[in-house]
């Protein structure tokens, strides 16, 4: 399959959806498909209060809120494009509460089907949900390809409707960072792609400048420009440099210390851009990750991830 990407057209496109959720995860066919989440069928589940009360701790990366009715009418009162699309706020706090439960349990097609159910406010849990499964879960490299592609068309529709929604504008940097990781930087770059995922990750720290995992996510984004076109390029043309990846890095450490996915994601950029005078940092961060004491589905496939390097 031979991908590409038109940011213009695909706005118009996916401006006349009425689902929220990527296209090539939105079959409940194709998500019958996806791979279980291979660490215990329940050792993830925050039933009943739990998940209010581990809330803080489970999202000390993102700053999201807890998502009762409350916090969407706020998250409604400050974009108000979201009100007609989101007609009962209760049913929808339910869903986007379950969905995030079946999230952090590792339920990703779950947590995909409960966020369409929610509309426009789930988006941000469904996406998250669909660029783990397709980072850490799905070995095909054309369905990844699609199911990241079609997630950066959901997230582009749900930042025209929430602006002023910090988590909106990280899933779609995030979505477009890790698509862009699928297919050639330099043509990736040349489109606008890579300039789209730095300005929503920024955008987000505006909007919540104690977001740890956006500043992780610009680390990312200039450790992918440097590895694709080399530290020379890198700064002249896009203005990115290896300290200015490390600075993000650290503030992300800084803000949440004990996040495996940040730990992993330092010691990968590491190894990347750093050069062979960074291997030891990198060896350390990736047993620090190792020896954290993961909180869900996805902090257990980055400790896991951490180990296996440890053992390559």
């Amino acid at each position: 399959m031979h991908l590409t990407f038109d940011w213009s057209t695909t706005l118009r496109r996916v401006r006349g959806r009425t689902s929220f959720v990527p296209d090539a995860v939105a079959s409940a066919g194709t998500r019958c498909g996806w791979k279980r989440f291979p660490f215990g069928d329940r050792i993830y589940r925050y039933g009943g209060d739990a998940l209010a009360t581990n809330w803080a701790r489970l999202h000390a990366g993102d700053a999201e809120p807890y998502p009762d009715v409350a916090a969407l009418g706020r998250l409604v009162r400050a974009n108000p494009a979201l009100g007609a699309r989101v007609p009962d706020l209760a049913a929808a706090a339910r869903d986007v509460e379950e969905a995030w439960r079946a999230y952090h349990a590792g339920d990703f097609a779950e947590a995909v089907d409960r966020g369409e159910a929610a509309g426009p406010v789930g988006t941000v849990v469904a996406a998250r949900a669909a660029i783990v499964y397709a980072t850490h879960l799905e070995e095909d490299e054309m369905r990844r390809a699609a199911i990241l592609r079609d997630t950066v068309d959901a997230c582009s529709v749900l930042v025209e409707l929430a602006p002023n929604w910090a988590n909106a504008w990280f899933v779609n940097g995030l979505a477009i960072g890790r698509y862009c990781q699928h297919v050639p930087l330099v043509r990736s770059l040349a489109r606008g792609l890579g300039g789209k995922s730095r300005e929503a990750l920024q955008r987000a720290l505006q909007l919540e400048p104690g977001h740890a995992d956006a500043h992780a996510g610009l680390g990312i984004y200039c450790t992918e420009v440097i590895d694709k076109v080399g530290a020379m390029v890198a700064a002249l043309t896009y203005g990115v440099k290896k300290e200015t990846a490390i600075e993000h890095f650290e503030a992300a450490r800084a803000l949440n210390p004990r996040s495996p996915t940040t730990l992993v994601e330092y010691a990968r950029a590491l190894m990347l851009a750093g050069g062979a005078a960074s291997l030891g940092r990198a060896h350390a961060l990736f047993a620090e990750a190792a020896a954290c004491q993961p909180l869900d589905a996805q902090a257990r496939l980055d400790v896991e991830w951490a180990r296996a390097e440890l053992a390559a």
